[in-house]
């Protein structure tokens, strides 16, 4: 089984929508068996709060549920225990690695990284723009089920 998390700053907007469509896509490819799949924050600022409404809407127009996440923040606990940690953006990526201290076993990569043209995956918090989050976030995440999936054959 492989363990993904992703990983953005407050776990309401970007790691929810991306844990949530990863979801599906494994559960669409009837992979649900091989995959564990989480999302949390960098910081505390968000813990406990529910997904962003926005960002709920948005999953919802695709068919997609996210009822009973709530936010939490990544431990150095999170490192031993998942696989694959998936940052949304290069600021993430900083954090994670404060909380981490190193990857020494390159499990953390940004999630843009596994398509054809890396970038950050834009915040919809700052931009309202969640229709680009949600394309980054599907295009990513089935790039990096691709992969995934060729790592288990």
């Amino acid at each position: 089984m492989q363990k993904v998390l992703f990983v953005c700053l407050g776990n309401i907007c970007r790691s929810p929508m991306a844990e949530f469509v990863m979801k599906k896509l494994v559960s669409d490819a009837k992979l649900t068996h091989e995959f564990e799949i989480a999302s949390a924050a960098t910081s505390t600022e968000e813990v406990g709060n529910p997904v962003y409404p926005p960002a709920k809407r948005k999953l919802a127009e695709n068919g997609i549920g996210c009822a009973g996440k709530t936010a939490r923040q990544m431990t150095r606990a999170d490192y031993e225990y998942y696989d694959h940690i998936i940052a949304m953006d290069h600021s993430n990526l900083r954090h994670i690695n404060h909380i981490i201290g190193s990857d020494d076993r390159g499990k953390v990569s940004l999630l843009m990284d596994h398509t054809p043209h890396p970038h950050d995956v834009a915040d919809p918090w700052y931009t309202g723009n969640f229709d680009a989050t949600w394309k980054d976030v599907t295009e990513g995440c089935s790039a990096l089920l691709e992969e995934l999936k060729n790592i288990n054959q």
